[in-house]
Order: structure tokens, then C-alpha cells, then sequence
């Protein structure tokens, strides 16, 4: 299968097989949307009549040779890389709290409560939860544990806690925990950061970009903003970080479609690593993208992927996340074709103990997996994620995307269509455009260099 496609000025053409990337002309463009439907003599033929005939040949040698190099019009049938189902379970959103100081605008989880009582994870369920992890993670040696909340800092104490209980874990289980912590920072101490940069693998702090918009939808819960404790909070954090990985998390809604414009204010703010991202809310609320929206979405994308560029030639880069993508190399196939596995190889747990497939799940009916207090799982409904590839949605099969997105958010997809094989289809169009902006930027770096 082959993507032709145009962004930032560029022609491109993905293989989709292989995964090669190439950077054409308009000649080479006109004859590779040919090459999927007319021989080549036809397409010789067509092409002749309108570029010098030295050219053509030329071309047409450049495209033999490709296809018999493997990078052009490749076929790789890749159901035998399908994981079978292991029960394995690697990784874990563990909520520390589902109560939260802010009372953001758009939050999925009810301003943190997660729609049920609002509580803090006691150290009694949160060793049980780490004893589970490991329990189920069969030869897995590296595990990951994200705290999550709400907002994870108001149990800090907690959190300190199940981190030296993990490093017991490790001596006496043979394990490793890469922990991280997904905080607004509004809580942020001298002794919270030493503690965050000392023990945690990663960090994201949740930033909206310009003050204005970061205000509006992420205030306090009196009302008042908090743009300038966390920007002055998260500051602290990563200057004392030095190369410690982190990122700075912001979301999009129909308020602020010129969201390029956010990722430059939280670039200017001092940080580099960033990530904007838009909202997932029912049709119908205030700040939800629509179909309607679409079209300017998608520029905004390019508007943002020429920015970034042009910081980078001034010597001002930025990591924007969805723009990043390995070309040479990457996730292995298996991972790409399983996605995130959410429900079979990642979890969430409550502070109540409960099991979810994901963090977006937690409290959704039905999707209670089991509890991490009395050592039970639902391998049915884990067996059923685990099936859940991108092989196995009709949607996904002859998407170009397939292989770079895993599937999408499962999540989402219920939320939206009330099964997890269908892709919620307004994501699609922005993974779509997003990774070709990553791939055009990525493929002109490279042919410059």
C-alpha cells in the first residue's frame, strides 16, 4: 500500500509495508499514483507526454529499483506477529488521589473525583497494587508505575512511601520500577521536587499554554488562576531536573483552535519538551471539537509543524510529541500492531483497589477488571484487549496510519461508538495529519543534512 500525500510544501510517498518514506518530485508523484492501478508501460506511456522521455526512463529504473529493494509497493502479511495472549501485565496508572486542587473545565474525571467520592490511596492498597503488578508480570522485569490522580501531589506522602516500597520490591523480586508522575504542579515544594527528579523516570506537568486560555480552563478551586504558581513551580522543577526526562501536557478545545500559538507561549515560558493535545468530550459539550472543526485542525497542524521548524533552525528546538517519529527504526512491529495496551499489558487501579483497562475507564460500567486487594482479574476481558489490534479492526485494516497509531484510544472509541474495534473517527483525521507533518519533517531534515 502506498500514501502519497502533500504538507509543508513537500511530496511524499509512504510505503506503507515497509514503512520507507520518500521525498519525490511531481513527476515521481504523478507516476506512484499510478503504480497501485496501471502497469508500467502505462504509466511510462502517460508520462511521456508530458516530461522529456530520458526522465521517465529514468525514473521508471529509480522505481524498479526500489520495489526490488523492498522499500516500494512491499507486501508483509504481519498477523504472525500478533502476541498471543499472555496475561502478562507491565505497566500501571496507579491514582494516588481522585481529588484534585483544580477544577478544570474539561476534565474526563469529574475535576478529579472520577465521577464517584472523592478519596486519597491508602499505603495498605498501594503496596497490594505494586505486589500485583509484579505477582502478574511473569519474566517482565522492567515495570513501570505512573502516579496519577486527580492530582497525585496532595498524597505526596503516600507516593514517597510506595516508591522505597517498590525499591524493596526490587531487591526481593528481581524487578526494576521506572516510576513517573503526572502532576499540575500546583503543589510543587523544594522537598517534592528533589524527591520527583531523585526517584521518578519521567514527569509530565499539565500546562495550557498562554496564560489567558491556561487560566480560563484550569482554575483553582476558588476560582483564581494558577498560571503563574505552576509556570514558576514547574520551572523550578526542570532546571533542577538537568537531562531528567519530562513533559509539559496541555489540552485543546474549540476555545482555542490557534493551539500552535499555546505550544509557542509554553516553548517561550522556558520549557522544550512539550505536548498539546485535544479534547475528548461528548458531542454537544461546551469546548468539544467537531466534525465542523476539522478542516482548521488539520492546518493549525501544518501552521504548528512550520514553527517548529523554523525554531529549530534558530537554534530553539522543541519536542513536540505528536510530531515525533522514528523513521529508521522505531517500536517494534508486535507493539505496533497492540498499540498501548490498555486493558491487557496496562492497567489503572482506584484508590479503592479497583482495576480498569485504562486511567480513561476508571468508572465506566462494565469495565471493572478486578481488584488488586483480592489478587483477581478478569482474563476474559484482558484476553478481549489483548484481541483488540490493529489487525483486527476493519476500520484499521486498510488505514496508512495503521502501523503508527496503533489502533487509536479504545477508550475513545467506546466513549464514541460504544465499541472498542471502532475507531473514533475525528482522532483518526488528526493521527492522520500529525504524522504527516512528523514524517515531512523528519524526511527533510534528513535530505538537507
Amino acid at each position: 500500500m502506498l500514501h502519497l500525500f502533500r504538507a509543508l510544501g513537500a511530496l511524499m510517498a509512504l510505503d506503507v509495508d515497509s514503512g520507507a518514506v520518500h521525498v519525490v518530485d511531481e513527476m515521481a508523484y504523478r507516476a506512484l499514483s499510478m503504480a497501485e492501478t496501471h502497469c508500467d508501460s502505462e504509466i511510462e506511456a502517460a508520462l511521456t507526454r508530458e516530461y522529456p522521455a530520458e526522465d521517465v526512463r529514468e525514473l521508471m529504473g529509480e522505481i524498479a529499483s526500489l520495489r526490488a529493494g523492498g522499500s516500494l509497493l512491499a507486501e508483509h502479511d504481519y498477523t504472525e506477529n500478533i502476541s498471543p495472549h499472555q496475561g502478562i501485565i507491565k505497566a500501571m496508572c496507579l491514582h494516588a488521589a481522585h481529588d484534585c486542587d483544580l477544577r478544570c473545565r474539561y476534565c474526563f474525571a469529574g475535576t478529579g473525583g472520577f465521577h464517584g467520592p472523592r478519596g486519597l490511596l491508602s499505603l495498605e492498597v498501594g503496596k497490594r497494587a505494586l505486589e500485583f503488578l509484579v505477582e502478574n508480570s511473569g519474566q517482565r522485569r522492567n515495570l513501570e508505575v505512573d502516579f496519577f490522580g486527580g492530582e497525585p501531589l496532595l498524597n505526596f506522602e503516600v507516593v514517597k512511601a510506595l516508591v522505597e516500597y517498590g525499591r524493596e520490591l526490587e531487591a526481593s523480586r528481581d524487578k526494576r520500577f521506572d516510576f513517573t508522575i503526572t502532576t499540575n504542579g500546583l503543589g510543587l515544594t523544594d522537598e517534592i521536587i528533589d524527591f520527583i527528579n531523585s526517584e521518578m523516570y519521567n514527569v509530565v506537568i499539565s500546562i495550557d499554554g498562554r496564560r489567558e486560555v491556561h487560566d480560563f480552563m484550569r482554575p483553582m478551586v476558588g476560582g483564581s488562576g494558577s498560571y503563574d504558581t505552576i509556570i514558576e513551580n514547574a520551572l523550578k522543577l526542570i532546571k533542577r531536573r538537568g537531562d531528567g526526562q519530562y513533559y509539559v501536557r496541555g489540552t485543546y478545545t474549540a476555545r482555542n483552535l490557534d493551539f500552535a500559538q499555546d505550544v509557542l507561549a509554553i516553548h517561550d515560558a522556558g520549557f522544550e519538551h512539550i505536548s498539546v493535545e485535544p479534547v475528548v468530550l461528548p458531542e454537544g459539550s461546551t469546548y468539544a471539537l467537531t466534525e465542523a472543526m476539522l478542516p482548521r485542525i488539520l492546518e493549525e497542524y501544518e501552521t504548528l509543524a512550520r514553527l517548529v521548524r523554523a525554531r529549530r533552525k534558530a537554534g530553539r528546538p522543541i519536542t513536540f510529541f505528536h510530531f515525533m517519529v522514528d523513521l529508521s527504526g522505531g517500536p517494534c512491529i508486535r507493539k505496533r500492531l497492540a498499540g498501548c495496551g490498555a486493558g491487557n499489558e496496562y492497567v489503572a487501579v482506584t484508590p479503592e483497589g479497583d482495576i480498569y483497562p485504562c486511567h480513561q475507564f476508571v468508572g465506566r460500567e462494565g469495565f471493572r477488571m478486578g481488584s488488586v486487594v483480592d489478587g483477581s482479574i478478569d482474563r476474559a476481558m484482558q484476553a478481549a484487549f489483548s484481541a483488540n489490534h490493529v489487525l483486527s479492526k476493519p476500520k484499521c485494516r486498510d488505514c496508512w496510519s495503521k502501523y503508527y497509531c496503533g489502533g487509536g484510544c479504545a477508550a475513545n472509541a467506546h466513549a464514541f461508538n460504544g465499541d472498542i474495534a471502532k475507531p473514533y473517527e475525528l482522532e483518526c483525521h488528526m493521527q492522520r495529519k500529525r504524522m504527516e507533518c512528523a514524517m515531512v519533517m523528519v524526511a527533510l531534515d534528513q535530505t538537507l543534512t
